[in-house]
């Protein structure tokens, strides 16, 4: 099995992109000029999929205006970038606005459809893992559309999260009724110690 060199983060620490067969796969922050992209990759998934509850397709505006309040958070967005194109983004956002659930996050992830499978959403999902563990999150959330989304539910699977419920008929798209599968992954010591500090209230 061919697999891809890993590759940096802002950090200088190694970003494992898993069992990836692509070649020259870069994970890094997203910048202002990737979202003409990131519009076109998110728009295929709202118009023709069902990951994604949205059912119109939002303007380049709104999803800039949507990763500067990530931002604004501390919170990571990332874009992976294959041969100097971006093919994926994923970014973690509040799981809910309520004080208590500020040490949980709740995860995004979506791939151009030509890629699905080849390693590029492994490395996105578990560089987000990690930026999260390391800013003192002790929970991440994963809400998926559609139960019938094996890429999706298989790649949390191999990241070690499992599955915690499921939504029947919480929505009704594409002519059909779409459930939400809920998957949770403790990041760090999770639950097992209190926290040392307070990354929702230190924004």
């Amino acid at each position: 099995m061919t697999t891809s060199p890993v590759s940096s983060s802002p950090s200088g620490k190694p970003v494992p992109n898993g069992d990836a067969s692509l070649e020259d796969l870069v994970i890094r922050d997203a910048e202002p000029e990737d979202f003409g992209r990131i519009t076109e990759i998110y728009g295929h998934h709202v118009l023709h999929g069902l990951a994604s509850f949205e059912e119109r397709a939002p303007e380049i505006a709104e999803l800039t205006s949507r990763w500067q309040h990530v931002r604004e958070r501390g919170l990571p967005y990332l874009v992976a970038e294959i041969d100097d194109r971006v093919e994926g983004f994923a970014y973690a956002g509040a799981y809910r606005p309520r004080p208590a659930y500020r040490f949980t996050v709740e995860d995004t992830i979506y791939i151009a459809p030509d890629v699905v499978g080849k390693g590029a959403g492994r490395a996105l999902l578990s560089e987000l893992i990690r930026r999260c563990t390391a800013l003192g999150y002790r929970q991440m959330v994963a809400v998926i559309g559609d139960s019938a989304n094996v890429a999706s539910i298989g790649l949390h699977a191999r990241l070690g999260f499992r599955v915690a419920g499921t939504l029947q008929s919480a929505g009704f798209k594409l002519g059909r009724w779409v459930d939400s599968v809920i998957m949770q992954r403790g990041l760090g010591d999770g639950d097992g110690n209190f926290p040392e500090h307070d990354p929702g209230r230190e924004k």
